[in-house]
């Protein structure tokens, strides 16, 4: 298992009903490709060897020999593949017949499990020939296609990469379906063996169930369907492949094609179990749930796969077609929580550092929405651009003019003269640019926002980001500091997009051109002198690094606990082509030093709401002690 993928694949072969011999050189000839390709588990429909459409023949012995020869042939084909194989079948148990997934490896048939839930409305009319594997107990001996295996409903199969289970199309619809005590008894992978028709919309009413059962299960699952070759006398089989992780579809097929098709997906199994451990409801749920599973062992080998899965280089930031969606509702969490904090204190007037970059222009927009919101005039938002040593004309003229057509009240406060009578006072050089030139700075102006917040009546508002306190690129007691912080829950990159929703969406036209233009000015502190006046010296993603980058960082490692050096082979995948290793690993490994020397001045945050799935709020999501040491995090990248 390559860093903790597997690759598995669901197939739809070209089936002839009524001829399982033929069926099963197909899914032999299908399983074989699958295997040349390093994949894991290969999942096949529902009924396959025989065809899902065989209406009464499924009730002829002769089918049914058939069926049963053609899985002995199967299991030889398949002898010296080393995938695990799932294939549907009708099964003879006593004289009853089940619906049945067979299990098949090294020749071997594994283990049968039998359909549950049994569809017989509409145009399906199962229980005319199966009988319902709910009643069969957890495990039974049976002897099938020439082998003694088990065969039951609770029924789990377990290789050297996974533990997986298995239910049959209709057990997934059912009111409680199987695979969700498969998952709670230890399933990783559910495998769907399904004869699925077409109608208008029921497409995409499965694909949102298949994501929302995989999230809920916590599981990766893979539905096979039938396809073109089953009858369509009254009904469309399009031949459907999907695959999903803990709530992500990651592959889906192309439907209605008239050839046989594979669908590979790379599943994160790692991040599975990750998703387990941390969900402390799911164990609390497994830990009731498990007796009465019975795990086969399969000599399965493990397998290392080279992984095609494509990694989103920008896990925080939308798609461009959910992109107003869930911007807006980013944008709707931050002033909702500034609204009910300013109506919690009776307060009025807030006041806010505007420095012409993203961060101060997000937070000062988040103040104009609470305003409206509140019904308070924009008055009441004292807006207070500061001047420094580094500051550009293109950064203050930006201010000036945001604030302006925002409303609010406008003040203009250099701070030169008094850091330059500050570092007299302190004995400080000041052609020195070192960091207490520069710290001295940010303090400066905090202090000039807490005391005009003092005058006015109100709170200093925070613009420091979610990004910035992962690295700690902040100053103690300066920037960090405020009375509430809005962005405290929004990464770089995702107040980036914001911005350009709310620039996208401005009816006043002169805004969302001043926002974009914000938007294309380099990320910079400011805090050191330029050449000119709209010469950036000092560039923080020169300095610290691509933001894009750790804020990749900060997701694989918070959201899915993920080693550094799986960090480092996910980034490899998702920046390919635009940052090479040696760039990737230099910048983890100063996000990991930083990310744990910082941790101080998270422990003392303000108050600030939690947005996307990662928060570092010492009162919520994130808890460390200040001196941890980093260094086995970082030997993980040096191994």
């Amino acid at each position: 298992m390559n860093n903790g993928f597997i690759k598995i694949a669901a197939a739809t072969p070209l089936v002839c009903v009524a001829e399982p011999q033929r069926n099963a050189a197909e899914v032999a000839r299908m399983a074989a490709e699958a295997d040349r390709r390093g994949v894991s588990l290969i999942v096949f429909p529902e009924l396959c060897m025989t065809g899902y459409t065989c209406g009464d023949l499924l009730l002829q012995d002769r089918l049914l020999d058939e069926a049963e020869r053609a899985v002995a042939a199967l299991a030889s084909a398949t002898a010296g593949l080393g995938l695990v194989a799932v294939v549907g079948c009708p099964v003879r148990r006593g004289t009853s017949l089940y619906n049945c997934a067979v299990v098949l490896h090294g020749g071997k048939v594994a283990g049968i499990v039998p359909k549950q839930w049994l569809p017989n409305y509409g145009e399906f009319y199962e229980k005319r020939w199966f009988c319902t594997g709910y009643d069969v107990a957890g495990c039974e001996p049976l002897s099938f296609a020439g082998q003694e295996t088990v065969f039951g409903n609770r029924l789990l199969f377990r290789t050297a990469d996974v533990t997986f289970g298995v239910e049959l199309c209709e057990d997934l619809w059912a009111p409680m379906p199987a695979s969700t005590g498969l998952a709670l008894g230890g399933a990783e992978v559910v495998a769907n063996l399904s004869a699925d028709n077409e109608t208008l919309r029921k497409h995409a009413y499965l694909r949102s169930l298949l994501k929302v059962h995989s999230a809920q299960t916590l599981t990766a699952y893979v539905y096979a369907s039938a396809g073109f070759g089953e009858s369509t006398t009254d009904t469309v089989f399009a031949g459907k492949g999907l695959v999903c992780e803990c709530g992500e579809l990651v592959a889906e097929s192309r439907r209605f094609q008239l050839e046989a098709a594979i669908t590979y997906a790379d599943i994160d199994i790692e991040r599975v179990r990750s998703e387990r451990r941390s969900n402390m409801t799911f164990g609390t749920a497994a830990g009731t749930a498990r007796a009465g599973y019975v795990t086969i062992a399969i000599d399965a080998p493990s397998r290392e796969p080279v992984v095609e899965r494509r990694v989103n280089p920008l896990p925080f930031v939308p798609s461009a077609d959910e992109a107003d969606e869930v911007c807006g509702e980013a944008f709707e969490i931050q002033a909702t929580a500034l609204a009910k904090r300013l109506k919690q204190i009776g307060c009025r007037s807030v006041v806010i550092g505007v420095s012409g970059g993203l961060d101060s222009t997000l937070a000062l927009l988040v103040c104009r929405k609470t305003f409206d919101k509140l019904g308070l005039p924009a008055e009441g938002i004292t807006a207070v651009t500061m001047p420094g040593f580094g500051t550009t004309d293109r950064t203050y003229n930006n201010a000036l003019a945001l604030m302006r057509a925002l409303g609010t009240t406008v003040r203009e406060v250099s701070i030169k003269d008094a850091c330059l009578g500050h570092f007299k006072d302190i004995g400080h050089d000041v052609t020195v640019h070192d960091t207490t030139y520069e710290n001295a700075q940010a303090r400066e102006r905090t202090q000039i926002l807490m005391d005009i917040a003092n005058q006015t009546g109100g709170i200093v508002i925070g613009t420091g980001d979610l990004s910035e306190l992962a690295l700690g690129w902040a100053t103690y007691n300066g920037d960090h500091m405020s009375m509430y912080g809005v962005n405290a829950g929004v990464t770089k990159t995702m107040v980036r997009a914001i911005v350009a929703h709310v620039a996208s969406t401005a009816s006043d036209k002169a805004v969302g051109a001043i926002l974009m233009d914000i938007i294309d000015t380099p990320i910079s502190p400011e805090l050191l002198p330029g050449e000119g006046g709209n010469d950036v010296k000092q560039k923080t993603e020169d300095i610290v690094g691509p933001y894009e980058l750790h804020d990749f960082f900060l997701y694989h490692i918070l959201r899915h606990k993920s080693s550094p050096a799986k960090v480092l082979f996910l980034a490899r995948l998702a920046f390919a082509g635009t940052y090479d290793e040696a760039t990737i690993r230099r910048w983890l490994t100063t996000f990991i030093k930083r990310f744990f020397t910082q941790q101080f001045k998270r422990s003392c945050l303000p108050d600030g709401p939690k947005v996307d799935a990662v928060s570092l709020s010492p009162r919520g999501d994130w808890r460390m002690p200040s001196d941890v040491s980093s260094g086995a995090f970082i030997s993980d990248l040096q191994q």
